[in-house]
């Protein structure tokens, strides 16, 4: 477990950015950077993933956050489903499909795992406590890879 002290920290939100990287790269070149609606869209949606993942960490409160994190969670499906259509109009390889849909897999894992231990844990978050308490409780994030 890692300790967390801003939405940087959270390794869903690394992965993310990571994956929002990939997805401009390869969505700038050839036929995929000439349909504007897909590539516009894809973008958008990966995003998304790495904006809720930041928005709902600085709410401060844990049911906001876990709200945020759904929403990046289907986000990240969304982005997953648009690769099959990019995939389908041959704007991607096989191989630059399988490498971005195991990166959205792995995203959607790691959101996963932090859902569930916020769910369990009894840390209502930062805007419920004292700053005396914060400090002594570190959020974690739990997650299989």
């Amino acid at each position: 477990m890692a300790t967390i002290r801003c939405f940087e920290d959270i390794k869903s939100w690394q992965r993310s950015r990571e994956l929002v990287r990939e997805i401009y790269a390869i969505s700038k070149t050839g036929k995929f950077a000439q349909d504007f609606s897909l590539r516009d869209q894809i973008r958008r949606a990966a995003v998304s993933i790495l904006s809720n993942i930041a928005e709902g960490y600085e709410r401060g409160g844990k049911k906001e956050f876990i709200q945020f994190l759904y929403v990046a969670k289907g986000s990240c499906a969304e982005t997953r489903s648009q690769l099959y259509v990019a995939l389908d109009q041959e704007y991607l390889s096989p191989e630059q499909f399988d490498s971005l849909s195991e990166l959205c897999k792995t995203v959607s894992k790691l959101l996963a795992g932090m859902i569930e231990y916020l769910k369990k844990t009894s840390f209502e978050g930062m805007k419920f406590k004292s700053e005396t308490v914060v400090a002594e409780h570190d959020v974690h994030e739990e997650y299989s890879e």
